[in-house]
């Protein structure tokens, strides 16, 4: 039922969204260059890796010794614009419709935090990653890591459909209102893993 679900609400969402979607493809090509997707591993269903799409937001400048930049330096006006409004995941639609991802779910973070993870926050896994989640709705950056998880956990053990659809609702009113728009990058990461080693 989740599945079709996922598949019918995403491919209606492509079709309705893809004046947007193309539209914003040409302009990520005219003001960030080729490639206009952003691939990048992320564990899913059980911790298998999956390629995750996103349009791009950041340029792919380096410094003098060939090493990129850090995230905050490559991020520009146009990809903050992009991230606040979520156009960035509209190409999540198609890792959807592909099965590696649900519309409702645990954000899918990077491979390398697995590791990080207490057996409770790995439970997070035991459901496909989502392009929103309960977390999502319910705080994003004002609350810790460790909440955050809480909620994942949470998510996996109330699941249903009802709830994601109350999910999506809400998720829709928060774009709409540019609220809790989590800009992941550099510093989302070292506030993960500080918070893990310190904690």
């Amino acid at each position: 039922m989740k599945r079709l679900f996922d598949v019918v609400l995403s491919a209606f969402g492509l079709l309705i969204l893809s004046p947007v979607v193309s539209v914003t493809a040409l302009l990520v090509r005219w003001k960030l260059g080729a490639p206009v997707i952003f691939r990048q591993t992320r564990p899913g269903l059980d911790g298998e890796a999956f390629e995750l799409y996103k349009f791009r937001t950041m340029t792919e400048e380096k410094d003098a010794d060939g090493t990129l930049l850090p995230d905050g330096m490559r991020l520009t006006p146009f990809g903050r614009t992009l991230r606040k409004y979520s156009l960035d995941e509209l190409p999540q639609l198609v890792n959807v419709l592909k099965g590696d991802i649900s519309l409702v779910g645990p954000r899918p973070l990077l491979m390398q935090y697995l590791e990080l993870y207490n057996s409770r926050q790995m439970r997070r896994h035991e459901v496909k990653p989502g392009i929103t989640g309960w977390a999502q709705v319910n705080g994003r950056n004002s609350i810790s890591w460790e909440e955050k998880f809480e909620m994942d956990v949470w998510y996996v053990e109330n699941q249903s459909i009802w709830l994601d659809m109350k999910i999506l609702y809400m998720t829709i009113k928060k774009v709409l209102k540019s609220e809790g728009i989590n800009q992941e990058g550099e510093s989302t990461a070292k506030a993960f893993t500080g918070s893990r080693v310190n904690g």
